[in-house]
Formats: C-alpha cells, sequence, structure tokens
C-alpha cells in the first residue's frame, strides 16, 4: 500500500526512523504540507490508500477528492483536525495514538510547577550575566523560593497523566486532590476526591489535565478563579482553550493568581496579541510536553501497530467507529 506522511516534521525531525511504516509499504514522508485547508493536501495525498498526519486537516473536500483513501492514522491523540464522521460514512477509518505520554507529559507539567517556584533558568542567566559576581552579598534570588512539601495540589482530570502527575507530587510531600466527577479505584490510589468548589478553595497549586470538551472548555474562568486562594499557581498542559485567557491575565496581573504554567494556549502559535505574553509571572512554552524522544519513538510504533493492524483487518485505536 502507498503510504503519505502530510507533517511529519514535529514527530521526527531527523533524530527517528521512518522504518517501522517503511516495512509497511511505500512510505512518502512530507516534513510540512498545509496547517491550514489547501489544494497541495490533495495534491500531496493523490492515489495513495493511507495518510498519516499530526495537524494537517483532512476535511470533506480533501476525502471526496482522495478516492483511494481507506486509512487516516493520526500521529497524536487528538484528531479534531480530521472530519471523522464524514470519513466514516466514507468507509474511512480514522486511527490514533491514546497512550504514549503519561509520564512525560506529568513529568512536564511538574516542570513548569518547579520553574514557577525556583527560576533556574533565570537565575542561570543572570549569574552569566555577572549579577553574582557584581553582588554585594554571597547570594541572592529575584523571585520568592516556594516550598511545596506539605502544600495542597488539585488535580482536574485525574485519568492517566493527571495519576502519574499525582504520584510525583505526592513524593514530594504534597497532599493532592482531584475532582470528583469521574471517579475510579486507581485514582483513589493517588488522590482524595472532593467536589469541584473544595478543590478550588483548598488547593495551593491546581493542574488542569482533564479533555477538552464543552463542559470542560472555559472551565478556568473569573468566577472559578475567584473561589481559588490568593496567591493560587495554576499549570495547564492540557488544553488551551480550557482556560479564559483573559480572565486568567486579569487575575495574573492583580495577584489573585500568583503564578501560570502553560504548556498550551487557545490559539497556536500563539498570536502577538494574547493578553497571557504580557501578563505577571505567566511561564509559556510552545506545546512541547509530549516531544521527548522516547515519547515520540512510541508514537512512531504505535502509528505502525494501527496500520498493521488495519491491513490485517484487525484494527485497533479506531475513534469513528
Amino acid at each position: 500500500m502507498k503510504i503519505v506522511v502530510l507533517d511529519g516534521i514535529t514527530e521526527n525531525p531527523g533524530d527517528l526512523s521512518w522504518k517501522p511504516l517503511e516495512e509497511l509499504g511505500e512510505v512518502v514522508v512530507y516534513d510540512r504540507t498545509s496547517y491550514i485547508e489547501s489544494p497541495l493536501i490533495i495534491e500531496r495525498i493523490g492515489d495513495s490508500e493511507i495518510i498519516v498526519t499530526n495537524k494537517t486537516p483532512i476535511s470533506k473536500e480533501t476525502i471526496d477528492a482522495c478516492p483511494n483513501l481507506k486509512l487516516i492514522a493520526v500521529l497524536a491523540t487528538g484528531y479534531n483536525v480530521i472530519d471523522c464522521e464524514y470519513a466514516k460514512n466514507k468507509g474511512i477509518q480514522v486511527v490514533n495514538v491514546p497512550n504514549y505520554g503519561t509520564q512525560v507529559v506529568a513529568q512536564y507539567a511538574v516542570s513548569l510547577l518547579m520553574e514557577i517556584c525556583s527560576h533556574i533558568g533565570h537565575h542561570d542567566q543572570t549569574v552569566k550575566e555577572g549579577k553574582w559576581e557584581n553582588n554585594v552579598d554571597w547570594c541572592y534570588w529575584d523571585y520568592p523560593m516556594i516550598e511545596l512539601y506539605g502544600k495542597t495540589a488539585g488535580i482536574i482530570g485525574l485519568g492517566r497523566i493527571g495519576q502519574g502527575t499525582a504520584k510525583i507530587l505526592s513524593a514530594l510531600g504534597m497532599n493532592v486532590l482531584a475532582d470528583e466527577s469521574h471517579q475510579s479505584e486507581a485514582g483513589r490510589q493517588v488522590a482524595k476526591y472532593v467536589p469541584m468548589d473544595t478543590l478550588l478553595a483548598e488547593s495551593d497549586v491546581i493542574f488542569l489535565h482533564c479533555p477538552l470538551n464543552s463542559e470542560s472548555e472555559g472551565i478556568i474562568n473569573k468566577e472559578s478563579i475567584a473561589k481559588m486562594k490568593d496567591g493560587i499557581i495554576l499549570i495547564n498542559n492540557s488544553r488551551g482553550p480550557l482556560i479564559v485567557e483573559q480572565d486568567l491575565a486579569d487575575a495574573l496581573n492583580c495577584g489573585k493568581v500568583y503564578a501560570a504554567g502553560l504548556d498550551v494556549l487557545s490559539t497556536e502559535p500563539v498570536k502577538a496579541d494574547n493578553p497571557l505574553l504580557k501578563a505577571k509571572n505567566c511561564i509559556i512554552t510552545p506545546h512541547i510536553s509530549w516531544a521527548a524522544k522516547e515519547a515520540r519513538q512510541r508514537i512512531m510504533e504505535i502509528t505502525a501497530s494501527n496500520i498493521r493492524a488495519f491491513m490485517d483487518g484487525k484494527s485497533v485505536n479506531v475513534v469513528n467507529k
């Protein structure tokens, strides 16, 4: 079968091999095609039967223009760039990679918190700029140093990644709460389930690990922020639209929220007018929680397994059944 990879650069910027896919058929890899609807997408798909995409959109019009298409494999967990329902109507399966980065995304969430608590990168830079050399005292710090031991963390969304984060926080000596909407025995092993209002009121740090849907969109807004402790720290490396960004910027600028660590925003790449770019104590990174080589290797292997299972008539990880 002919397999076309439409936007392989983020999955494999050169440090991995496409061999797992090449063992399955004729493979053509494009680093980038388009992140908006474009005739180039149709041109590059051509007569291929299987396409692999990350953020290149596959619309109804594209599907209609590519009659040989049988499988759309997404190099990620999220698949909102695909018209899945229309693909289903045309007999085209869409498969994703649901579980590849639990540990590394949890690690990154806690890394954002650690940076807020210690500002290691900032202080490293000031030393190299000569501030320590020219300081009258034997040490200095430009931000409050925060100890996490004994503090309370609230996790909104205690799935696999949330549980991974909870385990790390527990090892730091933190008390861990989770919202009670979707309880599990595994969750009870690592956190205490409480009502959302209790989590908001008692947490010193809040992590967002919930999926984006109609119920969770904008869950962090001026009303929910008002229920939080003064000086709360907010961490989000789940989905940007979980936060009403102007409300968070206002809370940061007035000090209600002490700091935020964000790896996702409502629009990506970030737009120059995003209010969080100029908000106080707001760390923003470019959606890279998932990007460790080990995690990307798992994406490669699971994607190849998805395609192989489809070829064998035993499809797995189908999102548009």
